[in-house]
């Protein structure tokens, strides 16, 4: 309101106005309720408090720690070494148990489940699920078939080393690209297709010749996959007859395979996570239902 202003009186409501005007309409000059005022000077006291109390302000290489001398991080960090001690027994009990010994102990199983389980949902969770489903390219932990080996020792060296990781241990094995290098033409990855879904009992296509398709097996498959096509967990093959797919059992997915070939990875978690935590993943993917 400036000096020229002249109080104004709102005829309606009895009310002063600021001396704003807009196409005739003036802005009443209505006072905040005294409740609200009093709530708003008590929160900017309890800032200030708080300011003071608590960590709040930074400095330059750290930051005011407050008269308490208390942080949300640091209780944080308080809570998970009280309980890392209170683990202490069975996690030392857990690395220095083999994996027969943990399964054999049913305390020990169940710590290094609940343990497994837990590291499981930080580091696994992303790729193969929450409850370890898989999805397309990355395999079902729940069911019996195994492209490495479902043993407790299968099992902890895939974990550990990884699959054409960059690891020396790690397991090697891949498809090769049969269209793209030239070796087999668009006909003859088609024929395949529709074999490999014939020896899982999956529909074919009219054109479909058993017998050519059978020779053809057995000419640029056989070697990996077995002239029986289950498959050799030696070099990662999987079983072509249990109707379990890593990539797709439609007709065009196989022979997509085929053409460019099938190379997935999984890293070396050794170089990640401590010999402890690889044994509870172990024994945890061992109990999802599949473990050998």
């Amino acid at each position: 309101m400036t000096s020229a202003h002249k109080e104004h009186i709102d005829p309606h409501t009895g009310t002063s106005t600021t001396g704003h005007e807009w196409d005739g309409i003036r802005e009443l000059n209505t006072p905040l309720p005294k409740w609200w005022l009093y709530m708003f000077y008590a929160t900017i006291v309890w800032a200030l408090g708080y300011f003071v109390v608590y960590p709040s302000w930074p400095l330059i290489s750290s930051h005011t720690p407050g008269l308490l001398g208390w942080s949300s991080r640091g209780a944080v960090t308080q809570e998970l070494a009280a309980l890392q001690h209170k683990r202490a027994p069975m996690v030392s009990a857990l690395s220095q148990a083999s994996l027969p010994e943990i399964v054999k102990d049913d305390k020990l199983r169940g710590f290094a489940v609940a343990q497994g389980r837990a590291a499981f949902g930080d580091n696994c969770a992303p790729c193969h699920g929450a409850g370890g489903g898989g999805a397309v390219g990355y395999p079902n932990l729940n069911d019996d078939e195994w492209i490495w080996g479902g043993t407790l020792d299968d099992i902890h060296q895939t974990i550990a080393f990884g699959i054409r990781s960059t690891h020396e241990k790690t397991r090697v094995g891949m498809m090769p690209a049969f269209g793209q290098t030239g070796m087999l033409k668009a006909s003859e990855i088609n024929m395949l297709a529709d074999h490999v879904r014939a020896l899982a009992g999956l529909s074919t296509e009219k054109s479909y010749d058993r017998a050519a398709g059978e020779k053809l097996f057995g000419e640029q498959c056989a070697a990996c996959h077995g002239d029986a096509a289950k498959g050799n967990q030696e070099i990662g093959a999987p079983n072509l007859t249990d109707k379990i797919w890593l990539f797709g059992a439609d007709r065009a997915a196989i022979a997509e395979g085929i053409h460019r070939g099938r190379g997935s990875m999984m890293p070396a978690w050794n170089e990640r996570l401590d010999d402890t935590t690889i044994k509870a993943l172990t024994v945890y993917v061992h109990s999802l239902g599949g473990g050998k």
